[in-house]
Order: structure tokens, then sequence, then C-alpha cells
């Protein structure tokens, strides 16, 4: 099956920095502007056939700023999962909630909404047993509209498990939960502060085995869909390996997976086995006003101490620095210390990574 979809500007540099895309945000950035024919990855002797997939972000499943920052990842994956032949119903925040961790909603009356898909992925997951639904949830005592608060990551996931997908598609719980495709890189300081990571680690909590998928955005700070489709493609492949040795389903940890910019005249270089940086790529600053205020403001870390990378191998250094995919473990369990079990799976999903995770 070939399908034409719009791709974005290549980027002419690739960019050394972190930043929040979110935070970019309707700045009209480059949108997509050419069309390129996209042929399914995955043969029919490999597959994730019968697996049933829940994926939300952080990113919201919107989909509709021109600079691709606002879920237009979610229907790159939903369309290669799909496409490898998995059952995929998307739960994921109403709003861009990038930066939420792992944060919570205490209170308050969730609705789910509906979006029309973006030109070219309606029909990717109809024939599907769920039918493919992508759902948007709010956080709003009436119906969700335009301008409706969202429910963060983590709540998606707690009610995905919970109830939701029971009361929507008649599951009682998914096989795994995808989270992604990120937009912007999740690496070093920013895995604490991402949504995407920390819905994946809900998932953990939950007992369902997890993987986060983010990209780099490019050199206007907006993600060309090169890198969206490279992510999804690639991660799908990846998943169909991890399933066919036996290492989908553990649940000690989850894996954490930062694409590289494909569209700077580099292209991605194979995965390898990182730690989460010790550096600060995006840098949060507080800037003071005549009104005694502060203005928040986001960039990249330069000139300070916290930039210094400790780790030899950081996510950062793999793939900002030298553009290759990173695979990190997580695991959602902060007692420091604590003995974790799965110490042979954790050897066998390294080992998986370092020499048969497929080629970029």
């Amino acid at each position: 099956m070939v399908r034409n979809r719009p791709l974005a500007r290549a980027a002419s540099v690739a960019v050394a920095a972190i930043a929040s895309v979110s935070l970019l945000v309707g700045a009209g950035l480059a949108s997509a502007d050419e069309a390129s024919a996209k042929t399914p990855s995955t043969s029919a002797d490999s597959s994730l056939e019968g697996l049933r997939i829940l994926v939300t972000n952080d990113d919201s499943m919107r989909a509709d700023q021109p600079n691709n920052t606002d879920g237009l990842g979610v229907y790159e994956i939903r369309h290669a999962l799909c496409d490898a032949g998995a059952d995929v119903v998307v739960i994921a925040p109403w709003q861009v909630q990038s930066g939420r961790g792992g944060a919570v909603s205490n209170g308050g009356t969730l609705h789910l909404g509906t979006e029309d898909a973006p030109d070219g992925y309606g029909a990717d997951c109809a024939d599907a047993p769920s039918g493919g639904p992508v759902f948007g949830v709010c956080l709003s005592e009436t119906p969700c509209a335009a301008d409706s608060a969202s429910a963060t990551p983590v709540d998606t996931v707690k009610f995905a498990t919970r109830g939701g997908l029971e009361a929507t598609v008649g599951w009682h719980a998914p096989d795994l939960i995808v989270s992604g495709i990120n937009s912007g890189p999740n690496v070093a300081s920013s895995v604490s502060d991402s949504g995407t990571v920390g819905a994946a680690m809900a998932a953990l909590e939950e007992g369902i085995p997890a993987v986060a998928f983010s990209t780099m955005f490019d050199s206007s700070f907006g993600i060309p869909v090169e890198n969206y489709r490279g992510t999804a493609d690639w991660g799908t492949e990846f998943l169909i390996g991890l399933r066919e040795a036996g290492l989908l389903e553990q649940t000690t940890f989850g894996l954490n997976v930062n694409y590289p910019d494909v569209t700077s005249g580099t292209p991605a270089l194979p995965a390898v086995w990182t730690s989460v940086g010790t550096s600060v790529g995006g840098f949060h600053g507080y800037v003071p006003q005549e009104d005694g205020s502060y203005q928040i403001s986001l960039g990249a870390c330069v000139d300070s101490h916290h930039c210094v990378e400790e780790r030899d191998d950081a996510d950062i250094t793999a793939m900002i620095g030298e553009n290759r995919i990173s695979v990190t473990p997580l695991t959602w369990d902060r007692t420091y210390g604590y003995r974790i079990d799965g110490q042979r799976e954790l050897a066998k999903v390294r080992t998986f990574v370092e020499q048969s995770a497929p080629q970029p």
C-alpha cells in the first residue's frame, strides 16, 4: 500500500540544543509543502499482528499547527503500527501538555473529544478490530471545545487503563503503551520534565509494557514529517524485533527512544544503549519584569556549568552530538539503590539494541 502525505521542508543544519517546542506552538513556522510516497516497511512474516496498543503523548492529538508540534507524531506512529498489524487506540491530551512530567489531575470532570484526522491519515486503522479511534481528553464540565483545559498525559493513561478503554472499545487493558512521537528530544534534564516519558512511567506503574518515542526538531524548531516518519518506521521495526525476541512484555523497565534529525544532511546512525544525561539542554530562566513578575524563558543551555555533560554514554551526546538513535532504560521506582528485578531482561534488551536493532 502506498500513501501520499505532505513532507516538511528539510532543514539545512543540525540543531545541537534542546528546547521545548511546545512553547513555539502557534508561532507559524514552516509547514509541510511537498508530497512523497510512503512504502510500508514491514513484511507479512514480521509484524505486530494481534497486539493491542494504546498510544498517547504530551503534544495532544489536534495536529493543526503548521510547525507539526501538536500531535502529528501520534498519527505517524499510529499509521506504522496499524500497518504492521497492531490494533491501535489513541487516547491523548486535548491540549499540548509538554513539560507536565508525572502531573495528575486530582479532581474535575473528563470528557472525550474528537477531531478530524489530518489529511491522509483518517483511514489508517480502519480495518483494525477497534477501528482505530483517536480521542482527546479534556478536563471540563462541558464537552471538549477548542479552548477547553486538558487532561495530563498521566491522566490519559490512568483513565484508559481504569475503565476508559473498556467503555470505548471494550478492551480490559492494552498489551503495550506507546507514548509519542514527541515533538522534540526527551534527553538529559528533559527526561524528568517530559509528559511523554511521564505517560510511559504511568504505564509501568499499571503493569503494562511501555516505550516512549521522541524525535528531533529542525533548525526552525518545527518538526519535519520526515523525522516523525523515520521515527515511526524505525520504532515499529524495533518493537517487532523486541516482540520476536520475547522482550516486549517485561514491565520492570520501560524504554525511552530518541530519534535524530534526518533533514540536515546527516542520516540517522544506528541505535546505541545510553544513560540519561546529567546536563541541561533546555534551560529555564526567569526574567524579572518591572511590575515585579517574572517572565519564564526557555532556550538552549550555553555558558553555564549546567550545560556540561559528565557521562560518556549520555543520551544527549548520542542523539544530538552524534546523530544516533538513543535507547535508554527507565524505571518508575525512584528508590535509590533499590535492587531492580529483571537484570537478565535488562542485559538481553541491551544486547538486542547493540547487536540486533534495525538499521535506520
